[in-house]
């Protein structure tokens, strides 16, 4: 069962995405919210394992409440569903730990395949939209240019990986380019991220461009 805790400043919104939510056999709401700082009162008797975020909130906005929640340990992951396309807010939300992005206005089966991703430890965000976000966004994260990067105790093949991933390649992609088995690439990103200590393969991209293992030249 995955239990979801719903934040949002809409009750109206809430009680629409706990009506969906309730009906499937195997979610089940615990919880709502409605900012983030009433989230975070939430999850520290609630225990949950994801968390639905609407962004903009009185009192405290989803992306500091995705930093908190993220910083607090492996669980909840964040997924984040909010009105506005932009992507300042889409890559602040990432960059925070939300395990995912989408619209509100995304048709139901869509979010509760999204929920079930995100409960398994994956990550929503298409890979092409994560090479758009970093494209744009790379100037604020790169180390200086004077900045060697170092191995991260990563070995050859997975920083090879890592690059791949950072230049939005799905794993499919990423084993033809290396004439491997898509179960190999899926076990490299498991250690890649067991390695580096991080959630999911946005949190990897970004890790590539704040550590300087990668910066926008280096895209194809």
């Amino acid at each position: 069962m995955i239990r979801v805790a719903l934040v949002d400043d809409q009750h109206l919104v809430r009680a629409g995405f706990r009506m969906v939510l309730d009906y499937q056999d195997d979610m089940a709401v615990v919880g709502e919210a409605g900012d983030g700082e009433e989230a975070l009162r939430l999850l520290r008797t609630t225990p949950a394992d994801v968390v639905v975020m609407d962004l903009r909130m009185p009192v405290m906005d989803g992306v500091t409440a995705t930093r908190r929640i993220c910083a607090a340990g492996p669980l909840p992951r964040v997924l984040v569903l909010t009105t506005f396309d932009t992507d300042e807010e889409a890559f602040a939300a990432l960059q925070a730990g939300a395990s995912g992005f989408l619209l509100k206005s995304v048709p139901p089966e869509d979010l509760l395949k999204a929920i079930r991703v995100v409960a398994g430890g994956e990550a929503v965000v298409a890979p092409r939209v994560t090479r758009r976000l970093l494209d744009r966004f790379a100037g604020r994260l790169t180390a200086s240019d004077q900045a060697v990067p170092g191995p991260h105790g990563l070995t050859d093949r997975e920083r090879e990986v890592l690059l791949l991933v950072a230049q939005g390649l799905s794993n499919l992609e990423i084993s033809v380019r290396l004439q491997v088995a898509e179960t190999t690439v899926k076990t490299h990103i498991g250690r890649i991220l067991n390695k580096l200590g991080l959630r999911d393969r946005v949190q990897a991209v970004v890790f590539a461009y704040e550590s300087g293992l990668v910066r926008p030249g280096d895209l194809g």
